[in-house]
């Protein structure tokens, strides 16, 4: 069998997301379609409107053969930790020959050429960067420039999706693997743009317009159906207040992205909203996305050297959802894989370092049930 993968949030999935399955599965002549999502809690610090397994679900029915999960510690993290975490796991599988990703411009040649530039930054690559960030610049924007400065195409780090089919690239070098990349251009609203479209709106707009019956349009309806049950997001809100009021300074600095003394502005807003926090914190040199992450990772205790732990160690395959006329052949691909397959809560057995991993995952998904007030249980569906 050969597997097509794709690394995905889908929060929630659309319209868009329905086109990337169709259409990379079209290009690649594969045999089965399997997505490696992350679970209740994305890389930009937010929390998904609905459930992991409500969000598998829908994958599956939207033309995946299986979805797995992206353990936490990977998937509240930069891009370059997102990007390596699951491009690890998928590796582990022998049968994963091809990787598709939506992006806004560039073909597989290009996203290859970047990244064996940048596969370990230059010396020049980071004075420019620096020169660019003392002089006001934005982080995006500096980094932008110094890739451009030491020969990269700088629209290829120009927007969300690009940087991270761009690091996808990167950890895919890094290790030698053998496995095409399919970029798959983008139709719709781009991946920020906030204003609902006729039909391929962006999950952004999608989520800020719940009430609005025009998202009915941009979303299959079983997924509209669902949408009844959305997070909570105040009391997400809540939690990340209460968690950043109990943390001590010392533990937020082994946050990813969190030093230079941001973990002590952090604290110094506790008794604020989320909202102002967020926006007393955002500069030219720290996003938003950046500051919403480091919160939410702060309160489910996600560090970066566990991360690095995590990535150097045999880990585990999660099914989170399966088709069910093709289980057993899916199953029986992912047995293959170097790292056993958990289908329930249960990680008995694991290593050390795996069974660790494999507690993040368990404490992320219980966080999410106390949040919503639900009860889910952490087993395997079939669809």
């Amino acid at each position: 069998m050969k597997i097509l993968a794709i690394i995905c949030e889908f929060n929630p999935f659309h319209n868009g997301h329905k086109y990337l399955l169709e259409r990379a599965k079209e290009l690649s002549g594969c045999d089965a379609v399997l997505c490696i999502m992350s679970g209740g809690f994305t890389q930009r610090g937010d929390m998904c409107i609905m459930d992991k397994y409500t969000r598998a679900k829908h994958a599956v029915s939207g033309g995946a053969d299986c979805v797995i999960q992206l353990p936490a510690p990977f998937a509240v993290a930069p891009a370059e930790i997102f990007a390596k975490g699951a491009i690890k796991i998928l590796l582990s599988i022998p049968e994963v020959t091809a990787l598709a990703f939506g992006c806004e411009s560039g073909d597989e040649y290009e996203f290859f050429k970047a990244a064996e530039l940048f596969i370990d930054e230059s010396d020049k690559f980071k004075t420019v960067i620096n020169k660019k960030l003392a002089e006001g610049e934005s982080y995006i924007k500096s980094y932008a420039e110094a890739f451009e400065a030491c020969g990269g195409n700088r629209d290829i780090v120009a927007n969300p999706n690009n940087v991270l089919g761009f690091e996808y690239c990167k950890a895919i070098l890094r290790v030698g693997a053998d496995i095409d990349i399919l970029p798959v251009k983008r139709v719709g609203a781009g991946y920020n743009d906030g204003e609902l479209k006729e039909n391929y709106s962006s999950a952004s707009a999608i989520r800020n317009n719940l009430t609005d019956i025009r998202i009915s349009d941009n979303i299959p309806p079983y997924v509209y159906n669902d949408l009844k049950y959305s997070a909570d997001l105040r009391s997400f809100h809540a939690f990340l207040r209460h968690s950043l009021f109990v943390a001590r300074p010392e533990d937020m600095q082994k946050i990813f992205g969190c030093g230079e003394g941001l973990e002590n502005k952090l604290k110094s807003l506790e008794n604020t909203s989320i909202e102002n926090i967020v926006e007393k914190c955002t500069s030219k040199r720290y996003s938003s996305s950046r500051i919403k992450r480091i919160l939410c990772a702060n309160a489910l205790g996600l560090y970066a050297d566990d991360a690095q732990k995590f990535l150097g160690a045999d880990l585990y395959i999660k099914p989170l959802a399966v088709k069910k006329t093709r289980a057993n052949e899916i199953l029986s691909a992912l047995s293959k894989s170097a790292y056993p397959v958990i289908t329930d809560a249960n990680g008995k057995g694991l290593q050390a370092e795996a069974e660790r991993c494999f507690c993040k995952d368990g404490y992320e998904f219980a966080v999410y049930n106390h949040i919503n007030r639900t009860d889910k249980k952490d087993y395997m569906i079939l669809v």
